[in-house]
């Protein structure tokens, strides 16, 4: 086997502000494994928040890359990335989870069967998809509501968390009423006291949010626990929730995390914490960065697991590079080419990092 990898820059459509920050562009690292005539391929982005800029994860990216050429093959590979005897436990997840998506697409593509059946899950997964909505005027997102519910979007998440919460009270009333029959998510990105969300949740609640991601600031899970127990609305951990071994702390505490294969390390490592949280009244949902569709790929193989889809990364590009996962309408899907199912689309030299 060999590895080789090639960065890209992605652009939004517009940029997107969230309670910490405003993102308008991030680069791509994507790994490619070849063997025997056939490639399977990965993709890492660049995080401020998760400290991985594109250099950081070339060099990891070429670590993990070089230490392929010990296994004979991409089924012992990924074998060994499942025990953990390759990328060890000081690779970033998202390094990890790059590297498991390239096994798992080339895997698939030796076996002619797509991934989902890989998993075992004879059914092409389709799901509902959120498309989120950024801090924005409420004029805009209002139009913007009206504008991904005649697209088909059945599911919006709202970013909140600007310095006078009644701007986020505004925006989702003004959503709400521009999509009356729409479900939605709101998610403040740890921008709460616990003072503001208890006074604040219950308002939500009337305006019909259906669950509210991460509203206190991550660190302090036995307080985020505390607040799901009186909140009228769910709560979903995401920045509290990055591995198992937070996900076990907080199964049966919230009503559900947030799972990014970039933050937990794959997909291998989002079927351990599906496992964990059976049965606890802790629900999943899967979620992503903002990446191509050849990042969201693998979470939509495990769309089906999931009670909250938010696999949208893909649709706030201004160009996708990948194509194959669907979402334009409102609902992610694979398809049934081997592998992942996604193919590489054209790049334009201003998009080659």
């Amino acid at each position: 086997m060999k590895a080789s990898q090639r960065t890209i820059h992605l652009r939004l459509a517009e940029p997107l502000r969230i309670s910490r920050s405003t993102m308008a562009a991030r680069d791509a690292v994507w790994l490619s494994v070849e063997h025997d005539g056939l490639s399977g391929h990965g993709e890492a982005v660049t995080s401020v928040y998760y400290g991985l800029d594109a250099a950081a994860l070339r060099r990891l990216l070429t670590a993990v890359g070089t230490d392929l050429v010990r296994h004979r093959d991409p089924e012992s590979a990924l074998e060994a990335l499942r025990a953990g005897e390759l990328a060890g436990a000081g690779t970033p997840p998202a390094v990890t989870a790059a590297l498991d998506s390239a096994l798992l697409d080339l895997v698939g593509k030796r076996a002619g069967t797509p991934v989902h059946r890989l998993l075992g899950t004879p059914v092409p997964p389709v799901a509902a998809t959120a498309r989120t909505i950024g801090i924005t005027s409420p004029i805009r997102a209002a139009a913007e509501a009206r504008r991904l519910t005649a697209r088909g979007f059945e599911v919006l998440k709202v970013k909140a968390g600007t310095p006078d919460p009644e701007d986020d009270v505004e925006r989702v009333r003004v959503i709400r009423d521009a999509a009356p029959g729409v479900r939605l998510l709101l998610d403040p990105n740890g921008a709460w006291t616990v003072a503001q969300a208890m006074a604040l949740l219950p308002r939500f609640a009337e305006l019909g949010v259906e669950a509210v991601e991460q509203p206190l600031a991550p660190g302090h899970p036995d307080a985020l626990g505390a607040l799901a127990e009186r909140s009228p609305v769910p709560i979903i951990a995401d920045e509290d929730a990055v591995d198992l071994e937070d996900v076990r702390r907080l199964a049966g505490r919230v009503q559900g995390v947030n799972v990014k294969l970039a933050k937990c390390g794959g997909v291998h490592a989002a079927l351990r914490i599906a496992e964990a949280i059976e049965g606890s009244g802790t629900a999943l949902m899967l979620g992503c960065l903002t990446a191509s569709s050849l990042g969201l790929a693998p979470a939509v193989h495990l769309a089906d697991r999931a009670r909250w889809a938010d696999l949208d990364g893909h649709l706030l590009l201004a160009h996708d590079p990948w194509s194959g996962i669907g979402g334009a309408d409102g609902f992610v899907r694979v398809n049934t080419l081997p592998g992942l199912g996604v193919q590489p689309r054209e790049v334009s030299r201003a998009d080659v990092a």
